[in-house]
């Protein structure tokens, strides 16, 4: 990858200075316990509790929106292969409620019954027909008023919550076009899945709240923790879990979650799947399709089956990461402007595939819900009969797998984590069914001596389980919100340690193959503002030259000559005006002050806002000569241009300044000064 395409949208992000926002947070809250008055000790109650309402509020609209969303996405996920006659705006289950299955309901009608005719045919070309107009459809309406809201957005929310704003990003607009989006490309039939998308739109609903609240909005640390509260959330009311959510956001989304963020986070997810359970949109009281349970233990002689999955979870997420950004890198060459095209192609030879197979022609939250279900006597579903079922199975797996790896990323909001536990879980059955035929076909052998000749012995569901459960692993390098959330799905105590082998072994495997999830390889792909502790140790190991133990901070640095510094007291109005309006078009956000221009002594540093504000009083004065004495903010963070330049970065990543500035040895004279962009800069620039 060019190094510049790995930083070509550094620019639509702008730097948040953490140390600078504290600051004043701190002052105002000093400032308000130095006046102590009734007004302002309300104001200060009424401070405390905004963020905790609209984290409360957050949650529930998010659960609300999810609940509306798979209602909608279930019932176009149904109409593409049947209508109801009592009516057409009821999906199968709620057309069939009275019915213990669908086949034995007679006011459900495929098309052709519908049309009065007998014909697979015609319902075939329905079935592929309104996929793609439901493609079409959402790439059209995403293209024509958010294209902010394709994709899953994930690598997108990573930089924000690392420090950097997206304008627009988090919006009413990309919320709801990602909301109805959404429902029509799951419906599509398309291989995405909008548990990534929902943690945008999440997102998208605690900073839409939070951004009514003056408070939160001048605060970016309140900001962040709305909406590292909301991620949460939407994680949470994806799986129906809502402890795995907060250790999704802790674990892959944000890289400084505070105490405080995490009690928030905690109820932001609570509200938003009670809200969820409170709706039951499934008519199951599950908050998913595929919650499932599982009455029987493990054996201990299972293990090599499930490290056999664990092994499979890691090559497949591995794999996919690696073709799927191929896939980009040829869809941003050619594809950028046929976004529509490339969606409506895709589904239609996606669902002209996926239905001539009996598992990939379902919605995929269905599939799990039946994969993850454990056999029982008088089961009519197909995975009981043993009928053909493996090949079936096997040729879902790879169905699946081709079609997650070509659709995920194109012009419609999309994720990949349930696509991804349905190839597993696919796969997962399979090697169960193998299994379980094993120890039919040979009950005597050594490994199978402790099973009861009058029980089963294997059971098909928790090796599809374990295999979800390897497959998001191996896609995201998630671990231990993977086990909680699998936990919570089944609330299989006694599956705990499988999960977590299947896990380590699908992480390994999935390191060898790739390294980074597909969230990470995204933010290089797309030309993100990422810096995380990650890139401390990629610091150290750089250098000027072969040999030498430490890259010096000098070495990285931008040089005074390239940095728009501004005198103390020695610049007229109109040369203030001059380098104001220079700063303006260089996106400058900010000065070092010196005493002149000649020594460059450093005084201090001044925002472009108060360089403005001192400057607008001075229009008011007689004299020319404008002095910055009151623009100047608290000291900046200085080093000196030999300090260990991962010392630099690990000052970025702990205390969060916008930039830090380089003196001389002694102290006092600049020498340059180093952002977190071109930190990246240059991590990227030597990685190619």
């Amino acid at each position: 990858m060019d190094e510049s395409k790995s930083t070509a949208r550094f620019d639509e992000f702008t730097t948040v200075d953490w140390m600078a926002d504290t600051a004043r947070s701190r002052a105002r809250h000093k400032e308000q316990q130095q006046q102590r008055t009734q007004r302002t000790w309300w104001g200060a109650s009424y401070a405390g509790i905004t963020t905790w309402a609209v984290v409360g509020v957050s949650g529930v609209v998010i659960g609300v929106i999810t609940a509306l969303i798979s209602i909608v996405t279930e019932w176009l996920s149904d109409m593409k292969l049947g209508v109801c006659a009592h009516g057409w705006w009821l999906n199968r289950k709620f057309c069939c409620w009275q019915h213990d299955s669908a086949e034995a309901c007679a006011a459900w009608r495929t098309w052709d019954a519908a049309m009065g005719v007998q014909s697979g045919f015609v319902r075939w070309i329905m079935f592929v027909a309104l996929g793609t107009v439901m493609a079409a459809t959402c790439a059209q309406l995403v293209r024509s008023y958010a294209p902010l809201a394709a994709g899953s957005g994930l690598p997108e929310i990573k930089a924000i919550l690392g420090g950097f704003v997206m304008d627009g990003f988090l919006g009413a607009w990309p919320l709801a076009m990602k909301s109805v989006g959404l429902a029509l490309a799951v419906g599509s039939g398309l291989s995405v899945g909008k548990e990534g998308p929902a943690v945008h739109m999440g997102c998208c609903v605690g900073s839409v709240v939070a951004q009514r609240f003056g408070r939160l909005r001048r605060s970016a640390a309140a900001m962040r923790e709305v909406v590292t509260a909301s991620a949460a959330a939407g994680v949470a009311v994806a799986f129906g879990a809502p402890i795995g959510g907060v250790l999704f956001a802790l674990e892959d989304l944000s890289t400084r979650l505070a105490r405080r963020t995490l009690w928030r986070s905690f109820l932001c997810a609570l509200l938003a799947t009670v809200s969820l359970q409170a709706m039951d949109p499934f008519w199951t009281g599950k908050l998913v399709l595929f919650q499932t349970a599982y009455p029987r233990d493990w054996r201990f002689v299972e293990l090599p089956f499930f490290a056999l999955l664990g092994v499979f979870g890691g090559v497949y997420g591995g794999t996919c990461v690696r073709l799927n950004l191929h896939v980009a890198r040829f869809r941003r060459r050619h594809l950028r402007d046929h976004g529509v095209l490339e969606a409506a192609v895709l589904a239609l030879a996606t669902g002209a595939v996926a239905y001539a197979n009996r598992f990939t022609r379902r919605d995929m939250g269905e599939l799990l819900g039946e994969l993850l279900q454990e056999c029982k006597d008088g089961m009519p579903h197909a995975l009981c009969t043993q009928r053909g079922v493996g090949w079936a199975l096997l040729g879902a797996t790879v169905i699946r797998a081709v079609g997650t790896v070509l659709a995920y990323g194109c012009r419609v909001p999309c994720g990949i984590f349930v696509p991804s536990m349905a190839i597993g879980a696919s796969f997962g059955r399979l090697v169960g069914v193998l299994a379980q035929s094993l120890q039919q076909t040979h009950p005597t052998w050594r490994m199978f001596a402790h099973c009861a000749p009058d029980a089963p012995c294997v059971t098909p569901a928790t090796y599809a389980f374990l295999g979800a459960a390897a497959a998001m692993c191996g896609v995201t390098k998630v671990t231990v919100a993977v086990v909680v959330i699998m936990y919570e799905l089944t609330g299989a105590l006694s599956f705990v340690v499988p999960t977590m082998v299947v896990v380590m072994v699908a992480r390994v495997v999935g390191d060898a193959v790739v390294e980074g999830g597909v969230s990470e390889q995204l933010v290089l792909l797309n030309g993100l503002p990422l810096l995380d502790d990650a890139d401390i140790d990629a610091v150290s190991q750089l250098s000027v030259e072969p040999g030498r133990a430490r890259l010096p901070v000098a070495a990285i640095m931008r040089p005074v000559d390239d940095v728009v510094v501004l005198p103390l007291a020695a610049l007229s109005r109109a040369a203030l005006d001059a380098r104001l309006d220079d700063a303006a078009r260089h996106g400058v956000r900010g000065f070092p002050v010196v005493d002149n221009d000649h020594d460059l002594r450093l005084v201090g540093y001044a925002s472009t806002e108060a360089v403005a504000r001192v400057r607008a009083r001075a229009a008011g004065t007689s004299t020319d000569v404008v002095s910055l004495a009151d623009a100047l903010g608290p000291s900046p963070v200085t080093v000196r241009p030999h300090m260990a330049a991962e010392t630099a970065v690990e000052i970025f990543c702990k205390l969060g300044p916008r930039l830090i500035l380089v003196t001389a040895e002694d102290g006092a004279h600049l020498l340059g000064l180093l952002t977190r962009k071109d930190v990246l800069r240059h991590i990227r620039a030597a990685a190619h």
